[in-house]
């Protein structure tokens, strides 16, 4: 029997990243299935003496309530970070009291000790982490004062020296500490870049709109000409028959003049689309990087463009969003820590072509020069100013180098201080990018 929603809401989160109970329900069924294996396997094959009866109890308590919790909650069940916190605490502590009776840290599975905290850490909030951490560590703990022999041999006797009790504490301790932190910084990288890279996927699709509302236009001024040209031919009869009529002659004069002035106005919007599609769509590089600056030009700092090459022979390509885009946020984070000037230089030649923005800030400060790039790294030396290297930086840099960019962050020379930024393409891939 499933739970109704409402139950199922008192105990179990809806977080969408949060744990599945399916995904909880079907580990706990292979650890239960793990430890009835290896209990059977030492108790009627290899004959080793050990009380039965509890770890069967344990092993059954566990299956139980793994069971209940498989009918009472749907399988697509979300779990809150509290509820999972319970379930891997309860799984933890049942595989504690199995290693108890079964002679504690001397026993070869103590390390599985570290299972459920390496889960935690992969999936929770790290407060919920470390209590479980800490429960771990109390466990173990306990385990070492077990009062219970290794099961071996009847007749003899297997004695685990202090020192090697000592040892497998801190050796299971440091397992789990390790593997935790490594298991947290590689599920948080990973989650910070899904993140970001769900939020360029949304700016690509916001642009790609936006580039799309020219051709909306000129469909619906082709769709309104028709009907307007037949109100205007109307207005146009109604005016030659009614002649200078004093009633209805003004309103059907007006009724024309704004039917022509409608008519003017898709006029416009039909050429627009035609004539401008070239320029919409077909574009230089000298028209990409004046459209990248000209957003930025009054905000009290100089923007100077630098074309080494001239525009003779430029490369030419379709208009893409994501090229302006990156620009574009590059460009803007160079004004915002310019004191009175940021540089824009283009230079292409046969294969190359390239495009630095420097400013004259004091630069990125070194702790953040070799993060530039990663998710959220949102730092800059200029104390006065927010934000600067977070989201957006990742973004433009994500969108630049899916056209074929390699972008490079450094400072300029002491006698010119300021952050660089240089973004180069092979010609013909940047010709080819922009064409798609």
């Amino acid at each position: 029997m499933n739970a109704t929603p409402s139950d199922a809401n008192m105990t179990f989160g809806h977080d969408s990243r949060a744990l599945r109970l399916h995904t909880l329900a079907w580990l706990r069924w292979l650890a239960i299935g793990g430890q009835t294996v290896t209990v059977l396997t030492v108790a009627l094959v290899f004959g080793f003496p050990l009380p039965l009866f509890t770890c069967v109890a344990l092993i059954g308590g566990l299956a139980a309530l793994n069971l209940a919790l498989s009918l009472r909650y749907p399988s697509t069940q979300r779990l809150s970070p509290e509820a999972t916190l319970a379930l891997l605490s309860i799984d933890l502590l049942q595989l504690a009291g199995l290693l108890y009776v079964t002679g504690g840290l001397g026993n070869p599975f103590a390390p599985l000790l570290c299972v459920p905290v390496i889960i935690s850490f992969a999936a929770q909030p790290l407060r919920y982490s470390l209590a479980l951490f800490a429960i771990a560590l109390a466990a173990t703990t306990a385990l070492a004062f077990s009062i219970y022999e290794v099961p071996w041999y009847p007749g003899e006797e297997l004695y685990i020296q202090p020192i090697m009790q000592t040892g497998m504490w801190c050796a299971v301790i440091a397992t789990m500490a390790f593997a935790a932190f490594y298991v947290y910084r590689i599920s948080s990288e990973a989650t910070q870049l899904a993140d970001a890279l769900a939020a360029t996927e949304l700016i690509l699709q916001r642009e790609k709109h936006l580039t799309q509302l020219d051709g909306l236009a000129a469909a619906a001024a082709h769709e309104l000409g028709t009907p307007l040209a037949t109100i205007t031919l109307v207005a146009k009869e109604m005016e030659r028959e009614l002649g200078p009529d004093d009633r209805f002659g003004e309103d059907v004069a007006l009724l024309r003049s704004q039917s022509e002035r409608c008519r003017d106005i898709l006029r416009r919007l039909t050429s627009l689309s035609a004539e401008g599609e070239e320029h919409m769509r077909f574009l230089p590089l000298s028209s990409l990087v004046e459209e990248v600056m000209a957003p930025h030009r009054d905000f009290g700092v100089t923007l100077e463009l630098v074309e080494k090459s001239g525009r003779a022979g430029e490369p030419v390509g379709n208009r893409n969003p994501g090229i302006l885009y990156g620009l574009g946020n590059l460009l803007e984070n160079a004004v915002d820590f310019a004191r009175e000037k940021v540089t824009v230089t283009v230079e292409h030649t046969r294969e190359r072509v390239t495009i630095l923005i420097s400013d004259d800030g004091e630069g990125y400060a070194p702790d953040v020069l070799a993060h530039i790039g990663e998710p959220y790294v949102t730092k800059r030396s200029r104390p006065d100013k927010a934000g600067g290297l977070g989201l957006g930086m990742f973004i433009a840099k994500t969108l630049l180098e899916r056209s074929g960019a390699r972008l490079e962050f450094y400072n300029g020379p002491d006698d010119r201080p300021g952050a660089n930024v240089r973004i180069e393409w092979p010609r013909a891939r940047m010709e080819a990018v922009n064409g798609k």
